[in-house]
């Protein structure tokens, strides 16, 4: 009942959320005009979407519970360490299992598998199954 309203919520702040995407109420959102999910996707409990840059969920994929989206970063090669925004793309038909990391300017391919509590530095082939710290390739899906 409450989803329809939350997903409008999130639409009316500028979000770009499919009227059948599923985000639990516990998620934690930035900004949300800086966040798209497509059809059928889900972002499940305790998610934190640190979207300071945009982050872009396809359709058919879920966040698992407590997975960290993180899309900017500083620059520490300056003594101000400025902000550098860096877009997440999370495909269609993912699974970002259980307290994964997702970093910045990370890109996921189509029905590519993320491990729990993975942390994802690199941009992850489609397909794909991947784990551990720093997320590797473990088998084909």
């Amino acid at each position: 009942m409450f989803k329809r309203y939350r997903n409008f919520l999130l639409n009316l702040f500028g979000a770009e959320i499919d009227p059948n995407a599923n985000v639990y109420a516990s998620v934690r959102i930035w900004a949300p005009w800086n966040l798209e999910i497509g059809a059928y996707s889900t972002l499940g409990p305790e998610v934190d979407c640190y979207n300071q840059g945009k982050i872009t969920i396809g359709k058919n994929t879920i966040v698992s519970q407590k997975s960290y989206l993180c899309a900017s970063s500083h620059d520490h090669k300056k003594p101000d360490f400025p902000l550098i925004l860096c877009p997440i793309q999370i495909g269609d038909g993912v699974w970002v299992a259980a307290d994964a990391f997702i970093g910045p300017g990370v890109r996921v391919g189509n029905n590519a598998v993320v491990g729990a509590r993975a942390a994802v530095f690199r941009d992850l082939d489609p397909d794909k199954v991947y784990g551990g710290n720093p997320a590797k390739f473990i088998k084909n899906r």
